[in-house]
């Protein structure tokens, strides 16, 4: 009998070092779940992605899971969720690279990274939602310390759920030997509630260029603070190579102080601000980067490559938590003639002695590449479209919003969860008859309108969620909705503007006088649309078709100030704040901006919120005569609609896409159903979404990015195609003459011909190792039967029970009738009762795994005979 017992326990442990020896599919899927990542052996440290550090704090491990980059200049994108739901702050960062390999890194957060790939080229974008950096490396820099109490927050309710990390690789002469590289970040977050949050602050040029052979280029930055107050802590500097010292202040009454001052040629940390600065409304943060152009040959521009330039002044601070906001930049010059009064320090160069320069660059130059996005992308991803001109607007034809029965659609807007909100004119119009020569309205016998004029809709299938509105207008015109949901309406009929709760039937706020048109503070003629400031409440209202000025008054509804006049047209062009209708308001809180569509002038005109000053205009011959409505979307894009062109004029009527920064126009877009007869107002969303209300077609357009369709594009060799389901169908296509796009089919077919075999072994594999433990358990039964035969005979049964009983009693389990290896191993030193321990990875490197080379531990348990199928 020992020498029996002796055979079954060597047949169980050849079969358990089968099972551990071939893996199922089905266990390393169990694996992958459990573990957000994998690795490379190369990769050292604990390939724990969460360790704890105590009862309420926790480490937070962040690499690039074993990458090569193929080509200088490539940016590397890798996400890890939080792995918390609850919130959390992060209040350390512990950072895990060598400028021999990384030129720099970007710690991002936000709810949903543009992939769910190990990682992915961040030309694919790094979050597809808002994007916050909470963290910044470059060129050998120690860790960033937060002062106590100051956390950023994460998860929750305002938090992000995801960290994105992405890795500039500017030179890859460091991986000619094909090695891998986890460069990456470590975090120290708490659960602990931190009074202070933390936040970045960016502050960065655009289009600085810099002529070759320049000795001294500067490059200035300013804004004007319009937030709560904030406390800044830390500073951090970034240039390239031309680049000879960055400075930063705050000036406030004329005074300039002092927030940081360093060579980007040192190692590009967060510096402690050395004496305390706090930033108060309506201070004004000003930087300067100070290059020099000696020993190029051709002039340097902002970029995005190792060869072009950069220019920032990073901002670490923190506000009380009630008032936090969590990201801000600075990309313009608010007031350059400040910049006579700069401190001289800021036009010294700080001396970099050489063998510095030798470490912090390296023994390699860097190389330009590919790189089509902008500075934005390394400062904040989530900007980097502003110079991306690679996408187009297309109709998104299987939007059944089009078909909506609609009066004259006079007003578009979204409201907070996104939802499209439209504004009618239900069975009114505005023709001819509407007014007399001194713009009183003439059809109040009508009555107001009996139909609901405010419809929301979901975006995606145009289905009605709410509307209200009946029997408060006459005539709708403009509408906005402010940070907290309330609605603000203009009517051109009653001369009035309205707040409106979301689900109030009574206005919270009216001003004006109802049906009396004027032209003072208490009248306005024919108001055209509203803005609300999101950061101080204030209320900004065009006024409008017979006035020609923007009115500005407290969140309270008192008059504060105006600006603008009417246009001469004996002088020809139109001078700067001279209106002919101001048709629309676009308000750009990143850069204290209010836009106006200058209508029948055909431009738009862009102002201070805060003084009524004339900063730019942008115009365009492709605008014609009119321009009707203007958006704006966080991320730098304005969207814009014309009218129909005069009689022996060509500029056909459409949709733009312009960069804010330098109103170059992007795109332009056409409806593909129907045709624009009057589009009256444009709105759009940061991913690309555009709407457009006809108020004489009556109908609403929905546009999307060819990228953001709903109906994906299917990109091949550089070819975009967008099928469409239905009966239309789009098809566009972008040949950009890449030599290498046959080959790329042919990896391509030769992956999916790959993971059609890997699917097959799959199959075969599982089917196998469920067969194994059945032939095992039936060759143990047939040999303990030959056995009882030939060796006991008749008698064998009962001898067997008293002796070898005990042993199928254990293998039985309590049941009595399954095979239980858990309970059989019970009493042998190294095993638990619930099935084989994992084999432990402690203390010994040749314990890895070696074919995924990780040091993922593997729990495999062996596999139970299959039960019989169900009725069911």
């Amino acid at each position: 009998m020992a020498g029996l017992v002796n055979n079954l326990l060597i047949l169980f442990l050849v079969f358990q070092n089968i099972c551990l020896g071939f893996r199922s599919p089905l266990s390393v899927f169990k694996r992958y779940k459990d573990t957000t990542r994998c690795l490379s052996s190369e990769c050292l440290g604990s390939d724990r992605t969460v360790i704890s550090l105590g009862l309420s704090d926790f480490a937070l491990d962040i690499r690039m899971p074993g990458v090569t980059p193929k080509q200088s200049d490539t940016y590397l994108c890798m996400s890890v969720p939080l792995p918390v739901d609850d919130e959390a702050y992060v209040v350390d960062f512990k950072p895990h690279a060598s400028m021999d390999t990384v030129h720099h890194m970007l710690l991002f957060g936000c709810n949903e990274p543009s992939s769910t790939e190990n990682y992915w080229d961040c030309d694919e974008g790094t979050c597809k939602d808002k994007s916050n950096i909470l963290y910044a490396w470059a060129r050998n820099a120690p860790p960033t310390r937060l002062p106590k109490g100051v956390g950023f927050r994460v998860g929750g309710e305002a938090g992000g759920r995801f960290f994105v990390l992405q890795v500039h690789y500017g030179d890859i002469s460091a991986f000619r030997d094909k090695h891998k590289d986890c460069s990456g970040v470590t975090l120290h977050l708490t659960h602990q509630k931190q009074p202070l949050i933390a936040g970045m602050y960016l502050m960065m040029s655009v289009n600085t260029v810099i002529p070759p052979g320049e000795k001294v280029v500067d490059a200035d930055i300013a804004c004007h603070y319009k937030r709560f107050p904030m406390h800044l802590f830390a500073y951090r500097v970034h240039t390239h190579r031309l680049g000879k010292v960055v400075t930063g202040y705050r000036v406030r009454n004329g005074q300039w102080t002092l927030i940081g001052r360093q060579s980007p040629q040192l190692p590009q940390a967060f510096y402690p601000v050395e004496h305390p600065v706090d930033v108060n409304y309506d201070d004004i943060l000003a930087a300067r980067c100070v290059f020099s152009g000696e020993g190029r040959t051709t002039e340097t521009r902002i970029g995005g490559t190792a060869n072009d330039e950069m220019c920032n002044f990073y901002i670490m601070y923190y506000m009380e938590a009630k008032h936090a906001v969590s990201y801000m930049t600075c990309t313009q010059n608010a007031n350059p003639e400040m910049f006579r009064n700069i401190p001289q320090e800021a036009n010294i160069p700080i001396p970099v002695k050489s063998d510095m320069l030798k470490v912090t660059h390296g023994q390699h130059e860097e190389t330009k590449g590919t790189d089509k996005s902008s500075l934005l992308q390394q400062a904040k991803k989530e900007e980097e479209e502003i110079l991306d001109q690679d996408f187009h607007i297309e109709e998104a034809v299987e939007w059944p919003g089009l078909d909506l029965k609609l009066g004259q659609v006079s007003g578009l807007a979204l409201d907070p969860e996104n939802n499209l909100v439209i504004f009618h004119r239900g069975d009114h119009v505005w023709d001819e008859n509407s007014f007399d020569s001194k713009f009183v309205y003439q059809q109040r016998g009508l009555g107001p309108i009996e139909q609901n004029t405010i419809l929301v809709l979901n975006p995606s299938n145009a289905k009605l969620l709410h509307s209200m509105g009946k029997s408060l207008f006459y005539l709708p015109h403009g509408l906005s909705i402010d940070k907290n949901g309330n609605y603000w309406v203009t009517d051109v009929a009653l001369h009035q503007v309205f707040k409106l709760g979301a689900h109030d039937k009574e206005p919270l706020l009216i001003l004006g006088v109802a049906l009396q048109p004027g032209s003072d503070k208490n009248h306005f003629c024919q108001p055209t649309d509203v803005a609300v400031d999101p950061i101080t409440g204030s209320i900004y209202i065009s006024d409008g078709y017979c006035n020609s000025r923007v009115i500005q008054f407290s969140p309270k509804g008192l008059y504060v100030m105006q600006w603008g006049e009417g246009t001469e047209t004996s002088l020809g062009r139109a001078r700067p704040g001279q209106f002919h209708i101001p048709h629309s308001l676009a308000l750009i809180p990143d850069f204290s901006q209010l836009c106006i569509a200058d209508r029948e002038n055909g431009r738009i005109q862009c102002f201070k919120l805060e003084t009524g000053e004339f900063i730019r205009e942008i115009k365009h011959k492709s605008f014609g005569r009119e321009l009707f409505a203007v958006s704006y979307v966080p991320g730098g894009f304005l969207f814009a609609v014309n009218g129909m062109p005069y009689p022996g004029e060509a500029e056909p009527v459409q949709g733009f896409v312009m960069n804010f920064s330098t109103g170059e126009i992007i795109d332009t877009f056409i409806p593909l159903r129907k045709n624009f007869e009057m589009p009256h107002d444009v709105v759009a969303s940061e991913d690309k979404t555009v709407f457009v209300g006809d108020v004489h077609a009556r109908a609403v357009w929905k546009f999307a990015s060819i990228e953001k369709m709903e109906h994906r594009s299917v990109k091949k060799a550089g070819i975009e195609v967008q099928d469409i389901k239905e009966s239309e169908t789009i098809v566009e296509a972008r040949l950009k003459n890449t030599p290498e796009s046959t080959d790329h089919l042919k990896k391509q077919e030769k992956q999916h011909l790959v993971q059609q075999a890997s699917t097959g072994v799959s199959f075969v594999l599982i089917t196998t190792l469920l067969i194994i433990p059945v032939v095992v358990l039936l060759a143990i039964l047939l040999f303990i039967r030959w056995r009882k035969t030939t060796v006991y005979g008749a008698d064998g049964e009962h001898k067997l029970d008293s002796s070898s009983g005990r042993i199928l009693g254990k293998l039985r389990g309590k049941g009595g009738g399954g095979l239980n290896l858990g309970n059989f191993f019970a009493s042998h030193k190294g095993y638990s009762r619930k099935g084989f321990d994992r084999l432990s990875t402690e203390g010994s490197d040749q314990e890895k795994d070696e074919d995924d080379g990780t040091d993922s531990e593997e729990e495999c348990s062996a596999p139970l005979p299959p039960s019989a199928p169900s009725s069911s």
